[in-house]
């Protein structure tokens, strides 16, 4: 028999009034997210921080989508179903769930509950806990979608730029269980951290242009664009003739299709996608320790502005989780 909950008529959540910096995000009482269609109204146990969320923050990313003020920013979370979508809902109350929302056309998972469609939500890895679970959402599906799209298979050859990173140290990791050979760049302290993911390579951008040392690759993941350095512009060098780059922070980079083209190469950006089914993929995998999930640091709620500048000085090794509940 399902669990029932008596649910409190409002939410302790971190909200903007305005973009801006860190600073803007501040606890207040919100109410709950009203709960429609084939949505699961979720009570949040912890929630990943990802950069579109510190963008959006910062008036960048999806912001100008912001409808109304205040708003509860954050995608990822993990925790457990309160309310079913329906009777029969295969996600019913007391399950332990994980996924991600589509802010901010939802309300966000930087509070105590969030209702998000049943399609972007799954049954949470046991062996995960929920501060692991909620790190992995945003960043798993994007490697994921990138390495996929990327062509990963045993021969190619890729490229994983900022592979320490949330979404890097997953790519690493799914391209090596799909057979590719991966190198993948990182500051020194992250070269033994890559080793142990699983990459064949490691270069160390502090030191060596990575041009200089690899040549002729299928692929390239880039998640970094030319923000810094020009690491795509750079990165259309080491790709044999008609090969892919795989581009993921929007934005980063305008000319990019034009650029690659003009040498000989391919270029596409991605948008990743809230879905449960790629999720369950991912879920397998987590499950049978194939791949892991590595949390940098675990922030409470309260200290949310402090994470969010934590994330925006860009050398976190894996992923920064806030404790909601």
């Amino acid at each position: 028999m399902a669990t029932e909950y008596e649910l409190p008529e409002t939410m302790r959540a971190l909200i903007i009034d305005e973009t801006g910096a860190p600073e803007v995000l501040h606890l207040a009482e919100r109410p709950l997210p009203r709960q429609i269609s084939d949505e699961v109204l979720i009570k949040v146990v912890a929630a990943g921080l990802n950069p579109i969320d510190a963008k959006t923050r910062a008036g960048k990313g999806v912001a100008a989508a912001i409808q109304s003020y205040p708003t509860i920013l954050g995608n990822d979370f993990s925790g457990i179903v309160v309310r079913a979508a329906f009777e029969a809902s295969p996600l019913q109350p007391g399950d332990a769930v994980y996924g991600m929302g589509r802010v901010p056309r939802t309300s966000g998972s930087f509070a105590e509950y969030v209702s998000v469609s049943s399609m972007s939500v799954t049954h949470k890895p046991a062996r995960l806990s929920h501060a692991e679970a909620a790190a992995v959402p945003i960043a798993a599906l994007t490697a994921w979608g990138m390495v996929k799209l990327a062509g990963a298979a045993p021969g190619q050859r890729m490229l994983v730029h900022a592979g320490s990173g949330g979404v890097g140290h997953f790519a690493v990791q799914f391209a090596r269980v799909l057979g590719a050979h991966v190198t993948a760049t990182a500051s020194t302290r992250n070269l033994d951290f890559l080793r142990e993911l699983g990459a064949d390579e490691v270069i160390d951008y502090s030191t060596t242009r990575f041009e200089d040392v690899v040549h002729d690759l299928d692929s390239v993941i880039d998640l970094i664009g030319n923000v810094h350095d020009n690491t795509g512009t750079r990165s259309l060098a080491a790709l044999r003739p008609g090969g892919l780059l795989v581009n993921a922070p929007t934005g980063s980079w305008p000319t990019m299709a034009a650029d690659a083209a003009a040498v000989g190469r391919r270029a596409t950006g991605f948008k990743v996608s809230p879905d449960a089914r790629t999720l369950d993929e991912i879920s397998a995998l987590l499950s049978s320790g194939t791949v892991r999930v590595h949390v940098d640091s675990v922030f409470e709620l309260t200290d949310g502005a402090a994470a969010h500048r934590l994330l925006e000085e860009g050398h976190t090794r894996g992923k920064i989780v806030l404790r909601v509940s």
